[in-house]
């Protein structure tokens, strides 16, 4: 059983959901050592500076700042030189019958979102994350490349600004997801060069970034949302010459990100591909992690 510090609630968990940084965590893209995940909904079992709370679903901000550093005091606690960030740095993680966190971190799930769809609030803000950091008109072309666990969610949120905006993919049912939500896909040999005003890159994989550059326009955006162990070269001077404008994006709103699945305006349960107790958490993890997998979940 997690050790309660000030101010922190005892979550037991519902459901928790297996992502790309899980992955690369196991494959050493930080040198975390202790419980895996942090996408999750539970349920407030203990919490002594708010008894109010105890019963209620929760979803979590991951970040854990320490409130006293020089990013913290300047306003960017998701940028704390102390942060621990659940299940990735310093702190267990959802994969486990109960995890702790501090209380304002936690969001009440609105009763008319089921687990299944609650689990992915905190990959859904991460996709909201980016129409904070960037303009998108609805004249923008925009492109997504690649067409998994996050892509998905992401091509879903920027289809609500209006965007022309299409999705490269790899797999059939990948297409055939993004069919459902009503937004183009293409092959990566169909990429027009230098044609598009934002290019966001969710592929989990270097290659991502190169199809990227190609894609983007001159003054151009790119997006990277992909984390993963190791290096990549990158021609430096070719962006400088086109001014291409490059934004790094992690954690987004989870208020919002409840608003939209409260609503109906994204609909994450057909990304769902399958569910394994946490006894089964490395054949989970073996599982997410085959080419073309979308979410698997875990519960206890």
């Amino acid at each position: 059983m997690p050790l309660l510090g000030p101010g922190e609630a005892l979550v037991r968990l519902l459901q928790a959901g297996i992502c790309a940084t899980d992955l690369e965590l196991v494959r050493g893209y930080l040198p975390f050592r202790g419980t895996l995940g942090h996408e999750f909904v539970g349920v407030v079992v203990e919490a002594a500076d708010a008894p109010a709370m105890v019963g209620l679903r929760v979803v979590g901000q991951i970040n854990l700042p320490c409130g006293d550093c020089f990013q913290c005091r300047c306003g960017r606690p998701n940028h704390c030189d102390r942060r621990q960030v659940l299940g990735i740095r310093g702190r267990d993680g959802a994969f486990a019958d109960y995890l702790s966190l501090p209380m304002v971190n936690l969001h009440p799930v609105p009763d008319s979102i089921p687990d299944e769809a609650a689990v992915f609030t905190e990959p859904l803000a991460a996709a909201l994350a980016i129409l904070q950091q960037v303009a998108i008109h609805p004249d923008d072309r925009v492109l997504v490349v690649g067409a998994g666990r996050l892509g998905q969610l992401i091509a879903r949120v920027l289809r609500l600004t209006g965007c022309d905006l299409s999705v490269v993919v790899r797999h059939q049912r990948q297409r055939e997801l993004l069919a459902m939500a009503n937004v183009a896909s293409i092959a990566e040999d169909a990429v027009a060069e230098r044609r598009s005003e934002l290019v966001v890159e969710a592929t989990g994989s270097p290659s991502g970034l190169a199809l990227a550059k190609r894609a983007v326009r001159p003054r151009g955006t790119i997006v990277l949302k992909s984390t993963y162990k190791g290096c990549i070269e990158v021609d430096i001077s070719a962006l400088v010459v086109d001014e291409i404008r490059l934004v790094g994006s992690r954690c987004g709103p989870l208020p919002a990100a409840l608003r939209l699945l409260e609503r109906g305006l994204v609909d994450p349960l057909p990304l769902i591909e399958a569910h394994f107790p946490l006894q089964q958490g490395v054949e989970a993890l073996r599982r997410a992690a085959e080419p073309g997998r979308l979410k698997v979940l875990l519960h206890p």
